[in-house]
């Protein structure tokens, strides 16, 4: 197979080129990433470039697009713009490319007769509340509230839409909160731990009572590659691994596993629109596609995120002073 990764400079697309690389040693990838604030060419360093070919561009550019797409097997579409907080500041770049930069990829695929995979998340479905026994479906109702999420559902729904009139085949994955190596630290763990690791408090939103419910990263990898390989055209596959943690425990944990009082953390202003609790129901891809999480132990995973944030300094320092100035400057 040769495949193209969009996104793949970033958090979880380039943990994804790592597990391909690895566990597909006869694949070639092409790395298509336009190295905004959140990718990181450094994500993909090392690997061989008979193998592994980067090109910088953006999904927009429909030429490029166009033209990396009709020499490739597949497409595996992570770029997007993705940090909620973000999205509430200036929407626009959230429709340009998770709206424009996806209809340019299926339009490509379409012309070439390509599969593709679209990635993306349990946060288009809403919100669930804190009692709520149910958990998302791949049946449950849209229902975004936020710019970021509002765009996501944009571009699963203009994915079904290709599927059903121009019959492309294409599949849809929706996944909860990932964490691991790689993560950019405006995202609520790498910031808590890199918080810790530069001698400041923690920062919470609100009581902290929001649920998420978390994936390690290696774990939605591998779930990305068996419904490339596996999964039905036309299908959506809800990716989860049954780690439901509230913000204010995932902290504390974060505290204890770093020498420090888990009640030593500040409280900030709640994300406006913050949403209270996520949970994935991932029946469909565990029997018909027979994946299984190797991650099942939260706090084992949390544990070697600490740990490759606290050996990899040098990654995470040069994003680390701007991104707290931004926040300082929302209150947050």
């Amino acid at each position: 197979m040769n495949i193209i990764v969009t996104g793949g400079a970033g958090f979880i697309g380039s943990n994804f080129i790592h597990h391909v690389y690895r566990e597909r040693p006869d694949w070639n990838i092409t790395v298509l990433d336009a190295l905004t604030y959140a990718g990181n060419r450094a994500n993909v360093k090392g690997l061989d470039p008979a193998r592994v070919t980067f090109v910088e561009g953006s999904i927009t550019d429909a030429a490029l697009v166009d033209k990396l797409v009709s020499e490739h097997d597949a497409v595996v579409h992570y770029a997007a713009e993705s940090h909620n907080d973000n999205s509430l500041q200036n929407p626009r770049p959230f429709l340009d490319t998770n709206i424009i930069g996806t209809y340019t990829i299926l339009e490509a695929v379409r012309k070439h007769g390509k599969r593709l995979h679209h990635i993306s998340t349990d946060e288009v479905y809403g919100d669930l509340e804190l009692d709520d026994p149910e958990r998302f479906t791949e049946h449950t109702p849209y229902n975004p509230s936020s710019p970021y999420s509002s765009t996501k559902a944009g571009s699963d729904l203009l994915v079904r839409a290709w599927v059903r009139s121009f019959g492309i085949h294409a599949t849809i994955s929706n996944c909860s909160n990932n964490y691991g190596p790689y993560q950019h630290v405006e995202k609520f763990i790498p910031r808590q731990i890199t918080e810790v690791l530069e001698g400041r408090r923690p920062k919470l939103y609100g009581t902290g009572e929001n649920v998420r419910d978390w994936i390690h990263t290696e774990d939605h990898s591998s779930a990305v590659l068996t419904i490339l390989e596996k999964g039905v055209s036309g299908e959506t596959y809800l990716i989860g691994a049954d780690g439901e943690k509230d913000n204010k425990s995932v902290v504390e944990l974060i505290l204890k596993h770093m020498g420090k009082d888990p009640s030593d953390y500040e409280h900030v202003n709640d994300r406006p629109g913050h949403d209270m609790r996520y949970a994935i129901d991932s029946t469909k891809l565990r029997t018909e596609l027979g994946w299984a999480p190797q991650y099942t132990d939260f706090e084992a995973g949390l544990k070697q995120t600490i740990d490759w944030y606290t050996n990899n300094r040098s990654w995470w320092k040069p994003q680390k002073q701007a991104t707290e100035e931004k926040y300082q400057k929302e209150g947050q």
